[in-house]
C-alpha cells in the first residue's frame, strides 16, 4: 500500500519473462502475479486518514494554526481562550476530509486488461513438441471485439495494474488551483508581515518597560502573535470551500448543460478546481467521440451531382441510411453502366466483414467508420455484399445473388494512399478496382480520361467546400495472361527476405496504371452539434486548442478542417505524426522544447497516431514550460492518461464506456457544453473567488492593522481592541454571510452576455482579477481604512461628554464605536454588480444580527452568569443612544470608500477594461440577454481531402489469410447467374416507373447519355 506517497511494500523485482499455462491456476499462482483488480482512488480505509491530514497541513496556514493553538494553551502569553481556534481548525479539517472522501469514492473502479507498448507484444506458446511465435496481433487488448466468431479461446496474460491501459494511465494525483498555489506564497508574505508587526511592538514593549526589558518584550512578541492571528482567519479556508461546492451544485443543476436524449446532466466530480475553469489556457481534446460521433454517413457522389435517393424498393437497405435522389435511383433501375460500376466498385473494394444472423439482417463489421458507410452506400443502392471467404466476395446486384473470386488486396499504406482489389466476376473477366485520393488516382489514369477529371474535380470541389471527405473511384480490365505473370512476381516478392516492400511497391505501380475514372464519393464524418461553433468561441476566449488523436494523419486533417480548427487561410500546415514509440522523438527530452516552441507558434496542432501516454506527455510539456492552465478532455480509456495530467480533466459519457468519465473532474455529454463550463461557469467562478479572496483580506487585515494602532495608546500591553466576543463572531457571524452571498450569487454580466462576449474571458488567463499586485492593493486599502476606523472615533470621543453630562471617552464606548464603524464599513462596502434578494437578506441580516447579538451580549443578566466574558455591561445601550456616534459611523464608512468609488469611477472613463465596456453596452441595449443568433459556419475550400480511410496497413492481408474469418457459407440460391433480375425483385415506391419527361418508364427503352458517359466511350456494356 501507499503510505504519505512511500511505497512500503517490499520491492518487487523486475521480471525478465512471464511464464504461463493455461488451466493450470496453481502453477500460475505460484509467481506472484497481479490480480485483475485495479485502484484508481488515493485512498483506503486504513491511509486515509493520515493521507488527508497530510494533503491539508501543506496548506501552510493549517500548519500556522496548529502552531497557534499551541501558543494559546500558555497562560503567560495567550490573552484569548484556545477554542477560538481549536474550533474553526477541527471544522475546516472535517469538512474538507469530508468533501475529499465522497470525491475519492466515486472514482473506485475495477476493469480489466499489460507494460505501457501498446505497439508491441513478444511471447512463444508452447503447444506439445511445437512453438509458435506470439506478436502483437495475437494479443487482444481492452476495448477489442471479437468478429465472426461467437467464442474462441483465450489466454489471461496481464491483469490488473499490470495491463497496458492500466500502464497507460498514469497515477491519481491531488490537483490544486492556481489560487491555491498563490495562496500559499501570499501566506508566507502575510506571515513575514506578522513577524514584523510583532516586533515592532515587542520592541515598543521593551522601551515602554523599565525592568526586565528583554524578558517582558519576548513575551509580548508570542502576545501578539495571537491576537493579530486574524491577519490569516482559519474561516477563510471553510468560506472557500462552500463557495466552491456552490459554484459546483450549479453546474449539476444547469439545464442547458443537459443531454435529454441520453439522460445526462452535467456532474462537477470535484468540489475544489471550480475557479480554475475561468483560467484554461490550452484545451488537449481527442478526436473520435469528443469532436465527433463517430458516425460517418454516405452524403453525395459525382456521378449525377445530386444527393437525395429513396430506398424503398431495396429490402435489403439500411433503415438509417439517409441519401434520397431520385434520378440516381432511376439511373441504377435503368442499369446504366456507369451508376452500376459505381457501386459494384464499392460493394467489391473494401476489407469490410458481413454477419447475417437472420434473413435479411445484415450487420457491417468495419475497421474504420469511413469504410463501412461505402459499403452501406453500395448495398442501399442494391449492390449488397453479403459475405466473403479468403478467396471469394459474394454481393447481390440488383437481386442478384453474383460471386467474385477474390485474387488480390494491393492494401493500404500512408504513403499509397490507396486500396485495390483484384477480382475475377461469374463470367470469367478480370478487373482491377481501386479506390483513394483524388491526387494519387489522378496521376494513374488513362489519357482518355482527361474531359472526365475536369467534371468530376469540378464535383470534387464542390464537395470539399462542404468539408466532406472525398475519393475517386477507378477500374481497369485485365489481360488473362499478363496477370498470370504477375501475380507470380507478386508472389516471388511477397516472399523475398529482403526488399520485400519495395519490390510489392513496384508490382502495385505496375497494375495500378491506365485505369479509367468511374466517379468520387463523398464522406462526411458527423461532428457532434455545435462542434464548429464551440471552437470558435472558445478561439475568440484566446484559448488554444490542441487535438491529440490516435488517427491517422488524413482523418485528422480533414476533421480539423471540418470544425473549423484549420482554415483555407492558413498556408502552411504541419502535423506530428507517431506512428510508433520509436518515431515520437518531438517528446524526447533533448527534442521536447524545441517542439513546443515549434508548436506554439501555430494556431492549431494536430498530432497524429500518439498512445494514450504520449498524450498525457504532450499535456505535462506544456505545463512544464508554459505555466499555463490546462484542460483535457476525452471519451474514452485511451484519454484516461491525459485527463489525469492536465489541470482539469473532462470526460464526455458517450459510446467508449465510463473509464474518461471516473477520472475526470467534470463530465458531460457533448463537446458543446465545454464553452458554457469554461465561459459561464469557469468564469463566473474565478471571478467570484477573486472577488471574495480581495475583499476577506481587506476586512480581516483593517480588523487586524486596528489592533496595531492600537498598541501605541495602551502600552504595548497586548490588550485588545475589541471584545472577545467580538473578536469571536465578526468572521463567523457579522461578516461571513455578506461576503459569502457576494461569492455565490454575483455576475458581472449574465449567462448570455458572457457567451456573447468571449473575450469577457482573458482576464481571467491573465490572472487580472487575484495576483500579488492585486493582493498588495488589497493590503494598502486595509491600511487607509484601519486608519480611518481607529483615529476618527478616537478624535471623534476624545475629550467628549454625553448628553447627561458623563464622560464618554471611557475604553468600552471606544471599542464598542469602533467595533460599529467596522462592521457597518464592511457590509455595506461590498463590490457587488448583482444585487438578489438574497444578497440584501444577508447584508441587511447581518447587521441586524450585529446589533441583537451586540445589545443581547452587553445585558446585565449574562454579566450576571458570567462576569469575565461579558464585562462591557450596559456598553450598547448607554452609547449607541448618542447622535455623535452615528455621525461618526456615516463619517468613518464614507471615507473608507469614498476613495475606492472615485478611483474605479475615474479608471472605468479613462482606461476601461472588458468588463467595464460589456457592461455599458449592455446597459445601453436595455436586454436581459443577447438576441439569438442562428450561426452557420460552413468552410467554402478548394482542398480536397486525402485518402480518408483510418484503417491500419496489413488489414488486407488478414483478410486473404483467413485466419479471422468463418468458412463461406453455402449460397442460399445459385451464385452464377447471368444477367437479368430474380423472379421475386420488382422496383416499388415513389421512384418506380417514374419518368422525367412523364413518360411511362421502359426498362428497356433507350436513355439519353449522362453528362459522364459523354466523355468516356465504355467498350464493354457488362461491365
Amino acid at each position: 500500500m501507499s503510505f504519505f506517497g512511500l511505497d512500503c511494500t517490499r520491492k518487487k523485482e523486475r521480471e525478465v519473462e512471464r511464464k504461463i499455462r493455461a488451466n493450470d491456476r496453481e502453477y500460475n499462482s505460484s509467481f506472484k502475479y497481479a490480480t485483475n483488480s485495479i485502484k484508481t482512488s488515493k485512498y483506503n480505509p486504513f491511509t486515509f486518514l493520515p493521507l488527508n491530514l497530510f494533503e491539508q497541513f501543506q496548506r501552510i496556514a493549517n500548519a500556522y494554526f496548529l502552531f497557534l493553538l499551541i501558543l494559546q494553551v500558555i497562560p503567560a502569553i495567550s490573552s484569548l481562550s484556545w477554542f477560538t481556534t481549536v474550533v474553526p481548525l477541527v471544522l475546516v479539517l472535517t469538512v474538507t476530509a469530508a468533501k475529499d472522501a465522497i470525491d475519492d469514492i466515486v472514482r473506485e473502479v475495477c476493469c480489466e486488461p499489460p507494460n505501457n507498448r501498446l505497439d508491441r507484444f513478444t511471447g512463444t506458446l508452447t503447444f506439445g513438441t511445437q512453438k509458435y511465435s506470439l506478436d502483437n496481433e495475437r494479443v487482444l487488448l481492452r476495448g477489442c471485439t471479437l468478429r465472426n466468431t461467437d467464442w474462441c479461446f483465450g489466454l489471461v496474460l496481464f491483469a490488473g495494474p499490470e495491463t497496458k491501459l492500466m500502464q497507460n494511465c498514469g497515477k491519481s494525483t491531488f490537483k490544486r488551483t492556481s489560487i491555491d498555489r498563490l495562496m500559499n506564497i501570499l501566506v508566507l508574505f502575510i506571515f513575514g508581515l506578522l513577524a514584523l508587526m510583532c516586533i515592532i511592538l515587542a520592541v515598543g514593549n521593551g522601551i515602554w518597560e523599565n525592568h526586565n526589558t528583554a524578558f517582558s518584550a519576548f513575551l509580548t512578541f508570542w502576545s501578539y502573535i495571537i491576537i493579530l492571528n486574524t491577519v490569516v482567519p482559519i474561516s477563510l479556508y471553510v468560506s472557500m470551500e462552500v463557495i466552491r461546492l456552490g459554484n459546483s451544485y450549479y453546474i449539476n443543476w444547469d439545464r442547458n448543460m443537459y443531454h435529454a436524449r441520453t439522460d445526462t446532466p452535467a456532474e462537477a466530480r470535484t468540489t475544489t478546481l471550480n475557479e480554475e475553469l475561468g483560467q484554461i489556457k490550452y484545451i488537449f481534446s481527442d478526436k473520435t467521440g469528443t469532436l465527433t460521433q463517430n458516425i460517418m454517413t454516405f452524403n453525395k457522389c459525382s456521378i449525377n451531382g445530386k444527393s437525395y435517393v429513396d430506398f424503398s424498393f431495396n429490402r435489403l437497405a439500411d433503415p438509417k441510411f439517409f441519401f434520397y435522389d431520385h434520378t440516381l435511383v432511376e439511373a441504377i433501375k435503368l442499369e446504366l453502366p456507369d451508376a452500376h460500376a459505381f457501386f459494384r466498385l464499392l460493394a467489391l473494394c473494401h476489407t469490410v466483414m458481413a454477419e447475417e444472423k437472420k434473413e435479411g439482417d445484415l450487420v457491417y463489421q468495419a475497421q474504420s467508420p469511413d469504410e463501412g458507410a461505402l459499403v452501406t452506400a453500395a448495398r442501399n443502392f442494391g449492390f449488397v455484399f453479403r459475405s466473403r471467404s479468403p478467396e471469394t466476395v459474394t454481393i447481390e446486384e440488383m437481386g442478384i445473388q453474383r460471386s467474385y473470386e477474390l485474387l488480390a488486396i494491393l492494401d493500404f499504406n500512408n504513403v499509397r494512399k490507396r486500396m485495390s482489389v483484384i477480382v475475377r466476376n461469374p463470367e470469367g473477366k478480370l478487373s482491377l478496382y481501386c479506390k483513394g485520393a483524388d491526387t494519387i488516382i489522378y496521376e494513374r489514369l488513362h489519357p482518355s480520361c482527361s474531359e472526365l477529371m475536369k467534371v468530376t474535380t469540378e464535383h470534387l470541389n464542390e464537395f470539399a467546400g462542404e468539408g466532406l471527405r472525398t475519393l475517386v473511384l477507378a477500374y481497369k480490365d485485365l489481360d488473362e495472361e499478363y496477370f498470370s505473370e504477375w501475380k507470380q512476381r507478386h508472389h516471388e516478392s511477397s516472399v523475398a527476405l529482403e526488399d520485400r516492400e519495395e519490390k510489392l511497391e513496384k508490382l502495385y505501380e505496375e497494375i495500378e496504371k491506365d485505369m479509367m475514372l468511374i466517379g468520387a464519393t463523398a464522406i462526411e464524418d458527423k461532428l457532434q452539434d455545435g462542434v464548429a461553433q464551440t471552437i470558435e468561441q472558445l478561439t475568440k476566449a484566446e484559448i488554444k486548442i490542441w487535438v491529440l488523436t490516435g488517427d491517422k494523419q488524413e482523418t485528422a486533417e480533414n476533421i480539423g478542417y471540418s470544425c473549423n480548427l484549420l482554415r483555407e487561410e492558413m498556408n502552411e500546415v504541419f502535423f506530428v505524426a507517431a506512428n510508433s514509440p520509436e518515431e515520437a522523438f518531438a517528446l524526447e527530452s533533448n527534442m521536447e522544447l524545441e517542439f513546443l516552441r515549434t508548436a506554439c507558434m501555430c494556431r492549431t496542432v494536430i498530432c497524429c497516431r500518439v498512445t494514450p501516454l504520449q498524450k498525457a506527455q504532450v499535456v505535462e510539456l506544456v505545463k512544464k514550460y508554459k505555466k499555463a492552465v490546462t484542460l483535457a478532455i476525452g471519451d474514452g480509456a485511451n484519454d484516461v492518461s491525459m485527463i489525469k495530467a492536465a489541470h482539469i480533466g473532462v470526460g464526455i459519457s458517450g459510446q467508449e464506456g465510463m473509464q474518461a468519465v471516473l477520472s475526470s473532474d467534470f463530465s458531460f455529454a457533448q463537446f458543446r457544453f465545454l464553452q458554457r463550463l469554461l465561459l459561464v461557469h469557469g468564469r463566473w467562478s474565478y471571478l467570484r473567488m477573486c472577488k471574495f479572496l480581495r475583499y476577506f483580506f481587506y476586512k480581516n487585515f483593517t480588523f487586524t492593522f486596528v489592533h496595531f494602532w492600537y498598541a501605541f495608546f495602551c502600552g504595548f500591553s497586548a490588550q485588545t481592541v475589541y471584545d472577545e466576543g467580538f473578536i469571536t463572531l465578526y468572521n463567523l457571524v457579522y461578516t461571513a454571510l455578506p461576503v459569502l452571498g457576494m461569492s455565490l450569487f454575483d455576475q458581472d454580466v449574465n449567462a448570455g452576455w458572457s457567451l456573447e462576449y468571449p473575450q469577457l474571458y482573458v482576464p481571467g488567463q491573465l490572472s487580472q482579477y487575484f495576483s500579488k499586485r492585486a493582493f498588495v492593493m488589497c493590503a494598502l486599502h486595509s491600511w487607509y481604512s484601519s486608519l480611518v476606523l481607529f483615529f476618527v472615533p478616537y478624535a471623534a470621543t476624545y475629550d467628549t461628554a454625553r448628553d447627561d453630562g458623563k464622560d464618554g471617552a471611557d475604553y468600552q464606548s471606544f471599542a464598542l464605536i469602533t467595533q460599529t464603524c467596522l462592521t457597518v464599513t464592511v457590509c455595506l462596502g461590498l463590490d457587488l454588480s448583482y444585487w438578489t434578494v438574497v444578497n440584501h437578506l444577508f447584508v441587511w441580516g447581518s447587521l441586524g444580527m450585529f446589533f441583537i447579538l451586540t445589545f443581547t451580549m452587553y445585558t446585565d443578566g449574562l454579566f450576571q452568569l458570567r462576569p469575565s466574558s461579558f464585562a462591557f455591561i450596559g456598553t450598547a445601550r448607554n452609547c449607541l443612544n448618542q447622535p455623535n456616534v452615528w455621525l461618526t459611523v456615516a463619517l468613518t464608512a464614507i471615507l473608507c470608500v469614498l476613495p475606492v468609488a472615485a478611483y474605479r469611477f475615474f479608471y472605468s472613463q479613462i482606461s476601461p477594461t472588458i468588463n467595464d465596456k460589456v457592461r455599458y453596452k449592455v446597459c445601453q441595449m436595455k436586454e436581459p440577454a443577447p438576441r439569438p443568433r442562428r450561426t452557420r459556419l460552413t468552410r467554402r475550400s478548394t482542398r480536397r481531402s486525402g485518402y480518408a480511410f483510418s484503417h491500419a496497413h496489413g488489414y488486407g492481408d488478414l483478410v486473404t489469410s483467413g485466419r479471422f474469418l468463418r468458412r463461406h457459407a453455402p449460397a442460399r440460391s445459385m451464385g452464377l447467374i447471368s444477367t437479368g433480375r430474380s423472379p421475386g425483385f420488382k422496383p416499388t415506391g415513389r421512384s418506380a416507373g417514374y419518368s422525367p419527361v412523364g413518360r411511362e418508364q421502359n426498362p428497356k427503352q433507350k436513355v439519353e447519355p449522362t453528362s459522364l458517359q459523354m466523355f468516356r466511350a465504355v467498350k464493354d456494356t457488362s461491365f
